[in-house]
């Protein structure tokens, strides 16, 4: 199961921080990762990062201004959001993959992800 939490309403260029809790059934090698939706749009991928070696992947849109990370001991992944910009308005899910061995542009794909969290809006104010 996962908790994504840490939404809500920030002025343009301010900064807010995710949080998705795991809990339930552990993996030792997989990918977790951050997308956003907005109304009448597909889901689209932000970031992403193995677990074991904390290696990350970010879309365009958002690489220089948000980083991923996670904290094994609490099981639990990070978004930090700075800079943030009207257009990063969005329904932010954080997902868990289990499978490791596609190549990285599968892990910017909703389907390849097993498990999702139920949502923390963000919304940037101009």
């Amino acid at each position: 199961q996962l908790q994504a939490s840490g939404g809500g309403l920030v002025q343009a260029g301010g900064s807010l921080r995710l949080s998705c809790a795991a809990s339930g059934r552990a993996f030792s090698s997989h990918y977790m990762g951050w997308f956003r939706q907005t109304p009448g749009k597909e889901r689209e991928f932000v970031a992403r990062i193995r677990w074991n070696t904390g290696h990350t992947g970010y879309a365009d849109s958002v690489r220089g201004r948000f980083d991923i990370s996670r904290d094994a001991g609490k099981n639990t992944m990070y978004l930090q959001m700075n800079s943030l910009k009207p257009e990063d308005t969005a329904l932010y899910y954080c997902a868990v993959a289990r499978f490791v061995g596609l190549s990285g542009y599968h892990y910017t794909l909703p389907t390849s992800y097993d498990y999702w969290g139920q949502g923390t809006q963000v919304t940037v104010s101009s």
